[in-house]
């Protein structure tokens, strides 16, 4: 239908195989079977979705697909999943129970940017009955995944022990729950507009950090609004109330010269000065242990955090071209003692005096690369370039650009 009303648009079929049922791959020659029989181009992904011990089955199977979903796509591309009204109502009950707060009581949106492009669930105002009816009338050919009976899982437990002893009492439930979940959706709307407002005077002096004095002119419950959205805004999963608690009372609260840090999932909040920093775990650490890495100008290099060291060239900037003939070029860490005598200085100076007078935080210290030309620094990358290896106005420099991979 969708290709007969947009006959431009490119359709194709996805099915993730998680592997967790012996019928998997017979599942999975359905769907494709179908596909081709609409003339629809189809792709099938396996994954392992087991996940971690103690991990839940359900939890790991959903972050297992959408890892593909994300992988997959290209700009401007459109998701659409098959939720329906009853799996609204499922999602919200699930999240109550879970003490969830507005976004999570907001349940699955029904259109959302997502990864390169959008997602979206055209049916989630369906119910479940109308949609068998319907494959019913038009002889539609599906599987019933057994493991949708297991109690074992807690949204089965819902849909086959809880609900139906509520529906004599409140048919129309599901719908009920759904129009629910839709008021939450548009309180998390006006949160997330109150939270913008105030992000306009909470930036800090780096570029992505907020001012801790700025925050703590607000409310207590306004900076948590913040601290959620700001958060949730760069895609990382929100913190527990336990975690929010303790970056009020352990980062927060500390002293301006204090370098607390709290850490969930893959992420941490640390403060430096007046800063707020929401950084990836790795990025966090104080140091990047790491034994010296010979470097061949020629290829670009690759640290062990995901960063990638390449060269560009530009005439007169950067450093002398002519140590692209050396092969005693390396990158280090710092590791305490280094000294290194920046452009224009008459004399060398130790590391960690520059880093008093350059400033920043000291987890990043750590993680600059120093480049050295055998055992002499000659450049403190994004800080300095070391006498005498700054190239002359007349001849190429090379310029030491990172990336992330």
């Amino acid at each position: 239908a969708i290709q007969d009303q947009l006959p431009a648009t490119v359709i194709s079929a996805l099915h993730v195989n998680h592997g967790l049922a012996e019928e998997a791959d017979h599942w999975a020659a359905h769907c494709e079977q179908i596909a081709v029989g609409l003339g629809v181009a189809f792709q099938a992904v396996s994954v392992d979705g087991m996940g971690d011990a103690g991990e839940s089955p359900e939890a790991a199977a959903r972050q297992a697909r959408y890892h593909v979903f994300k992988q997959l796509m290209t700009d401007g591309d459109g998701l659409l999943l098959a939720h329906h009204e009853d799996d609204q109502a499922e999602t919200l009950l699930l999240q109550l129970f879970r003490g969830a707060g507005v976004r999570g009581l907001a349940a699955m949106p029904r259109y959302v940017a997502f990864s390169k492009g959008w997602m979206g669930r055209p049916l989630l105002g369906v119910s479940r009955q109308h949609l068998r009816d319907y494959a019913n009338e038009a002889g539609l050919n599906w599987i019933e995944d057994p493991g949708n009976q297991s109690p074992d899982f807690d949204r089965n437990f819902l849909r086959h022990n809880i609900i139906p002893d509520l529906l004599p009492r409140w048919p129309a439930l599901a719908h009920t729950l759904a129009r629910a979940a839709q008021h939450q959706s548009a309180a998390s709307r006006l949160l997330d507009e109150l939270a913008a407002e105030d992000m306009e005077v909470l930036a800090g002096s780096r570029s992505g950090c907020l001012s801790i004095h700025a925050l703590g002119l607000l409310s207590r419950e306004r900076q948590d609004n913040v601290l959620r959205y700001w958060i949730h805004r760069q895609g990382i999963l929100l913190p527990s109330c336990v975690q929010l608690q303790r970056i009020h009372a352990e980062v927060l609260s500390a002293r301006e010269d204090a370098q607390p840090q709290v850490g969930w999932a893959d992420s941490m909040i640390r403060r430096y000065q007046d800063d707020l920093y929401l950084l990836p775990a790795e990025a966090g650490r104080d140091s990047l242990a790491c034994d010296p890495l010979d470097w061949d100008l020629k290829d670009d290099l690759e640290l062990a955090d995901g960063r990638r060291l390449k060269l560009e060239r530009q005439k007169g900037v950067g450093l002398k071209a002519s140590l692209e003939g050396r092969s005693d070029i390396s990158v280090r860490f710092r590791q305490g003692g280094e000294v290194c005598r920046p452009l224009g200085r008459k004399q060398g100076h130790r590391l960690k005096t520059l880093w008093q007078e350059w400033g920043g935080p000291p987890w990043e210290r750590n993680r600059i690369p120093l480049i050295y030309a055998g055992e002499e620094i000659i450049q403190v990358l994004g800080y300095c370039i070391c006498e005498p290896w700054q190239a002359n106005a007349d001849e190429s420099g090379l310029i030491i650009v990172t990336e992330q991979v």
